[in-house]
């Protein structure tokens, strides 16, 4: 809490009356801060979704909502319970801003996100950033995952892993060298290692 975060809830769209709470907050001590949520798509179907949309609309909060669209809410996917292509166009009904990234993309989300805190900062309201990605694990540990195939996830996995794509940016861009990714990848091991211990 004291640097920031303020906790995590196991209910589905638990959340969003806590970062409304948040932006209320800062907008009537006015700092600069801006309030995040994030949330999957299964929590955009949800009924405390739209009324934090609409109550962030109304008082022009600095919030960004972010949706880890990632093709499934549990074991159900999103284009069977959700009634748009993009939920990023869920904004329009609140009249704010509503942005689909591509969630693999380091940069596009980092563009798209830097975007919407100035639009906050400025005290324009809040945004909807939709990041189109992809589970690749199951919904728990021991998942079967009887819901979809194998072969659907190795195909996200080849095409739209971040880490991999960004990594082949940084290599084109001659920033990133295999002795410098090899550090890096001996570096999170031994980070990982230690968190465990």
């Amino acid at each position: 809490f004291s640097i920031g975060i303020l906790g995590a809830n196991g209910v589905v769209a638990g959340g969003f009356p806590i970062v409304i709470g948040a932006g209320l907050s800062i907008k009537l001590r006015k700092t600069d801060q801006v309030a995040v949520c994030f949330f999957g798509d299964g929590a955009s179907n949800r009924g405390p979704f739209h009324e934090a949309l609409n109550m962030a609309a109304i008082w022009k909060l600095p919030i960004l909502f972010v949706c880890e669209n990632n093709c499934y809410a549990s074991t159900t996917k999103t284009s069977y319970a959700c009634s748009v292509i993009d939920i990023a166009t869920r904004a329009n009904g609140y009249g704010i801003p509503g942005v689909s990234a591509d969630g693999n993309d380091v940069l596009e989300v980092r563009q798209a996100a830097a975007e919407a805190v100035d639009r906050a900062r400025r005290g324009d309201g809040p945004t909807l950033l939709e990041n189109k990605t992809y589970r690749r694990r199951g919904h728990f540990e021991g998942d079967p995952q009887r819901y979809r195939g194998q072969e659907e996830v190795l195909e996200w996995e080849q095409k739209n892993d971040p880490i991999l794509r960004f990594s082949a940016l940084l290599r084109k861009k001659k920033i990133l060298t295999s002795d410098l990714e090899r550090e890096i990848a001996v570096q999170i091991e031994a980070n990982l290692k230690e968190a465990v211990d």
